[in-house]
């Protein structure tokens, strides 16, 4: 929960900038191979990353109408993530501008449900971080290199002198 909008803010721009690294890592030839039939592309699962951003500015009222709603998933890293920043950094613009610390505390409906706009930004933050953590097995499937974010990687970890195999 925040109290504060800056709060977010900061917690926010941490988080976007650990998608865009994860982001960065990806390949177009591998936006689309299916690993499963039960688990999404790496392209469809960024692109959903990417499409809650506009759904949710929509769904709580700072803009008029979801942009992505109908838009395919892209068959390009660079245009998701293009997407992606552009959408991250309308959410921040967005909010700073349209509340207040105050608004923070005002519920609305929300999926059937009444939330408080402070729980809607923690669950946003931690619905992204949930899938990012889906991101890094695709990735791991898919044989690309997984960026750390929360520490080093298995590939970062040769750069503190630790086997990875450790």
């Amino acid at each position: 929960m925040f109290r504060k909008i800056n709060d977010f803010v900061e917690l926010w721009k941490n988080e976007s900038d650990s998608t865009l690294k994860m982001f960065d890592n990806l390949s177009d030839e591998k936006l689309n191979q299916k690993i499963n039939d039960d688990v999404r592309t790496l392209g469809r699962l960024s692109w959903h990353i990417v499409q809650t951003l506009s759904e949710l500015i929509n769904q709580i009222g700072l803009s008029e109408k979801d942009d992505l709603k109908e838009m395919p998933i892209p068959n390009s890293v660079k245009e998701i993530k293009s997407t992606y920043n552009q959408l991250s950094e309308k959410l921040l613009s967005t909010i700073q501008k349209k509340w207040n610390d105050e608004d923070l505390n005002t519920v609305i409906e929300l999926y059937g449900e009444r939330w408080s706009n402070s729980r809607i930004l923690g669950m946003l933050v931690n619905h992204e971080i949930h899938h990012r953590g889906q991101l890094t097995i695709l990735m791991r499937l898919n044989g690309l290199k997984v960026p750390g974010v929360y520490g080093p990687s298995k590939e970062e970890w040769v750069n503190y002198g630790v086997d990875p195999q450790e």
